[in-house]
């Protein structure tokens, strides 16, 4: 039997608990040895049949037997918790954000390049099976250039006591860093580097101090421009998590890919652009959009084995490494700085 990286969760509720845990049980080189949390420690460890239970981090990294970390603890406890995991020799595997701030962040990578561990960002959305197909359809060049892109990610999360998000002193902030870095990200791993960034936020709905609404405009180095709309305060079932991203050439249209399944729906046009201008512009021209099949991939499994699969072989993450890491935080201070200001901000 192939060897299998053993992981020890730092964080057992919330995401860990719901996704990547059970994800993390069905990759073929992965193996959970122990979990950590302060509080129903017991349950978690029951509930997944692993024998060690920590209530403190300290414990859990103190363990020989644990050689990697998946960390999902509140962003607040993220740098400190990566820099000790980092002191203890064990590989990294960490929830995004990666830390509350740039500065933060810059002292945790600093903390696992020392150490040499490998240090992964969990931003999963990539290891769909529909965006790793259009990513196959775009290299291929089946859209042309790419010009304009939308992606939409938003929920209903009314005030909780206690949530982290809720507050920027333990969350960074709300729905920008929390769910338009998802999309961010993502769009990246379509078009490129952002260029340019510019950012709408605010309380629309919910009573708390993170922002609820946020709206960001992007220009890619490539020059095509996106939207990105994520909101705390849509109910899940008014908002269909659109992604669309066109083309000279074509287009790509999903519904239900962006966010924690691995299902959707995904259509696309291609072979378009050499036709004369139309200059009825009466708009009712047929759309023949053909359905594009995906595979089914969890990608929680999908990352962890990633991962695990970067351990195992001496190498650091080409995708959700560190300096993608930092690069994502900077494009959130920089969104948040253009809020303020009210200005375009250069990345």
């Amino acid at each position: 039997m192939a060897r299998r990286v053993q992981i020890g969760v730092i964080g057992a509720g919330g995401i860990a608990f719901r996704k990547t845990i059970p994800g993390m049980l069905k990759a073929r080189n992965c193996r959970l040895v122990a979990v950590m949390d302060p509080v129903g420690v017991e349950r978690v460890a029951a509930a997944f049949g692993v024998t060690k239970a920590y209530t403190k981090e300290k414990d859990l990294l103190a363990d020989p037997e644990v050689e990697a970390v998946y960390i999902a603890s509140p962003v607040a406890y993220h740098a400190e918790q990566i820099m000790r995991a980092a002191e203890a020799k064990k590989h990294i595997l960490c929830e995004k954000p990666l830390c509350l701030n740039l500065d933060q962040a810059k002292a945790a990578v600093a903390a696992c390049r020392k150490h040499k561990v490998i240090l992964q960002e969990g931003y999963m959305m990539k290891f769909h099976g529909a965006h790793a197909k259009i990513k196959e359809l775009i290299d291929a060049g089946q859209l042309g250039k790419i010009v304009s892109m939308r992606a939409q990610l938003s929920c209903w999360y009314p005030r909780i006591e206690g949530a982290w998000r809720q507050d920027p002193k333990t969350g960074g902030g709300g729905a920008l860093i929390d769910m338009a870095t998802h999309l961010y990200d993502l769009l990246e791993y379509f078009a490129g580097p952002i260029k340019r960034i510019a950012a709408l936020v605010g309380t629309l709905v919910q009573d708390y101090k993170s922002e609820d609404a946020s709206t960001t405009l992007l220009e890619f180095r490539s020059g095509a421009h996106a939207t990105v709309d994520c909101f705390y305060c849509i109910p899940d079932e008014a908002s269909r998590t659109r992604l669309e991203i066109y083309g000279s050439r074509g287009a790509i249209l999903s519904e239900g890919t962006i966010g924690q399944s691995q299902g959707g729906k995904l259509e696309g046009i291609f072979g378009l652009g050499d036709a004369a201008y139309d200059a009825s512009q009466n708009k009712d021209v047929v759309r023949k959009f053909q359905r594009i099949r995906f595979a089914a991939v969890n990608p929680y499994t999908a990352e962890c084995e990633y991962f695990a699969n970067c351990i195992l072989e001496g190498r650091a993450p080409e995708i959700n490494n560190a300096q993608n890491a930092l690069h994502l935080l900077t494009l959130v201070e920089k969104a948040y700085g253009s809020a303020k200001t009210r200005r375009i901000e250069s990345v």
